[in-house]
């Protein structure tokens, strides 16, 4: 199947329809709650006073966008029936160790705005940029993907272009986002995750019996191996499920867009929210990943050889025109719903990170010139997003990379918030020495072989007891925590010594975490003196009121 074949199925007339009835209705949704005088503490997290339902439903849009739904496709189209389930149930998971965690940061800065914030009360303007930058790159590629995969879908079931596509999505999102900024992004997502939802819930059941339904396992299974057969596959736990799991853990600890949600729900809303969205996203890009394994057992070929194609392929095979427009409407409510959190993530880094206390610095901050600085930013985002979106990247590789890129971060910055001894020179050093081992052994920049893949895989097999040691620890406590890191190390090490870095995206995941953890803890133990963490809701808080409080002095130890 070609993309020649396959263009023009909706026809030019019903895609505009469909895009100005979308983008026209979340504009209006918009503009029903903007302010002539918008607040900037509003424009960044709402208040911090989001309620469960709007909560619950927009963590569960941000987290389902489109790319995570092409991704799973492409997940199950490779490694077979278990590929879906390894790419849904790990990221299901990782939005539930969020809240424990959640809780904490909460408590000690119940009026951030970014993590990045926290930290430069934490620990000072090093900690700050890093984590800051980190989310700009992050939300840059995030952005960047969602595009690839709206224009790829515009040019699949239209006469429009790829170019056209990506162009017309990024202003549409731009358009309801840019005034209201975050009240905008979270309340058009209990629209757009109500459609979602119900769109799944029909589409994905109509295209696998239009497929061939129970018989398909049976007559496809010429197109599949053993191991794409297999639930328990190794293949996909090796290279999607065990990459995944270091990848979304750090996505959950680093991210601005999973951040700004738990700073601006109500405190006592926090486990309700991340349980619900937990259960929603499980489901839903679980059911849409089998849409990968349905081309699998069918031996469809991606149009063009990109595999960006294959859920547009098999909606515009097996869907009528009915069914495949709530199609579209499904994948743009899930990619607008990602794109407009990227962008209130990007601007409100920029007004409080950057302006707020970088630059005019916090109790000098003008909260008329953050909005500004808010807006151009999302102006200049939605640029870049599509400059880079012209490449038409992978997704899937993509998003491993940079969750694997935060996994540098996730150990400093989760003993940033209960261990008081953690210094700026102890998360500074642990953070780049784990990205300066990250980078080449992710790019196999050196030869894995002798010494070198030794102390990859040494490195590595420590990596795995510091991922599940810190999924225990939010839920049971330090003492579990150790226990479990410690006998998960000893486990893996006689199978894992001489066989981890040969799966490069794992064992590149796996050292930026256990690197990170050693050379925290190291410098960490030289530090007698302790942080006291009331420090820091006074550090932080709203820029539209007057605040008393005085900062003080942000370095906890300058002779450190």
């Amino acid at each position: 199947m070609s993309p020649e074949g396959t263009a023009g199925q909706l026809g030019a007339p019903l895609i505009i329809a469909l895009l100005v009835v979308f983008y026209g209705g979340t504009l209006l949704i918009s503009m029903a709650i903007s302010k002539k005088k918008e607040n900037a503490d509003d424009y960044m997290t709402a208040g911090s006073r989001i309620g469960f339902g709007v909560s619950a439903a927009s963590m569960t849009a941000t987290w389902i966008w489109a790319s995570s739904m092409y991704a799973s496709a492409t997940a199950g189209y490779t490694y077979g029936v278990s590929g879906p389930i390894h790419y849904g149930l790990w990221g299901a998971l990782m939005i539930l160790f969020i809240y424990p965690f959640g809780r904490r940061i909460r408590k000690v800065a119940p009026r951030a705005h970014t993590l990045a914030e926290v930290m430069y009360a934490r620990h000072g303007r090093s900690s700050q940029l890093m984590l800051a930058g980190s989310n700009v790159l992050g939300s840059v590629i995030s952005l960047t993907s969602n595009f690839i995969a709206g224009g790829a879908l515009v040019a699949m079931l239209s006469p429009f272009s790829f170019q056209q596509g990506i162009v017309t999505i990024a202003g549409g999102v731009l358009l309801y986002t840019l005034w209201s900024g975050f009240r905008a992004s979270v309340l058009t997502d209990f629209t757009q995750v109500m459609a979602m939802l119900g769109a799944v819930v029909v589409i994905i059941p109509v295209v696998f019996f239009a497929a061939g339904g129970p018989e398909l396992f049976t007559a496809g299974a010429v197109n599949v191996t053993p191991q794409q057969q297999s639930f328990f596959s190794s293949d996909a736990f090796l290279n999607q499920g065990a990459p995944y799991i270091a990848a979304v853990l750090a996505y959950a600890i680093g991210n601005q867009t999973i951040a700004q949600r738990l700073f601006a729900v109500r405190e006592d809303l926090i486990k309700p929210t991340f349980v619900t969205a937990t259960v929603g996203y499980g489901a839903t890009i679980i059911g849409v990943g089998m849409l990968g394994v349905i081309a699998l057992y069918l031996g469809i070929e991606p149009a063009g050889g990109d595999v960006n194609n294959l859920i547009p392929q098999l909606a515009i095979t097996y869907l009528g025109p009915v069914l495949l427009a709530v199609f579209f409407v499904m994948i743009i409510g899930a990619l607008s719903s990602t794109a407009d959190s990227d962008l209130s993530a990007l601007s409100s880094i920029m007004m409080a990170d950057v302006y707020g206390q970088n630059v005019a610095g916090r109790r000098k901050a003008d909260p008329r010139t953050m909005l500004l600085v808010g807006r151009a930013t999302m102006i200049v985002a939605t640029g870049a997003g599509l400059y880079f979106a012209s490449g038409q990247l992978n997704i899937l590789e993509l998003l491993v990379f940079v969750g694997a890129l935060w996994g540098a971060l996730v150990f400093p910055v989760i003993a940033s918030f209960y261990w008081g001894r953690v210094t700026n020179v102890a998360f500074t050093a642990a953070t780049l020495s784990a990205i300066a081992l990250f980078v080449p052994v992710r790019f196999e920049l050196i030869p894995m072989t002798g010494p070198v893949g030794l102390l990859v895989d040494v490195l590595a097999v420590i990596g795995v007891g510091v991922v599940l040691g810190l999924m225990c620890f939010g839920f049971f406590g330090t003492r579990v925590a150790l226990v479990v890191g410690v006998l998960a190390t000893v486990v893996v090490a006689p199978f894992g010594i001489g066989f981890l870095h040969d799966y490069t995206v794992l064992s590149a995941s796996l050292v930026a975490y256990s690197v990170s953890t050693l050379v925290c803890v190291a410098l960490t133990l030289r530090n007698r003196e302790s942080f006291d963490f009331s420090l820091i809701a006074r550090r932080t808080g709203d820029f539209d009121e007057e605040d008393d409080a005085v900062p003080g002095p942000i370095v906890q130890n300058p002779t450190r």
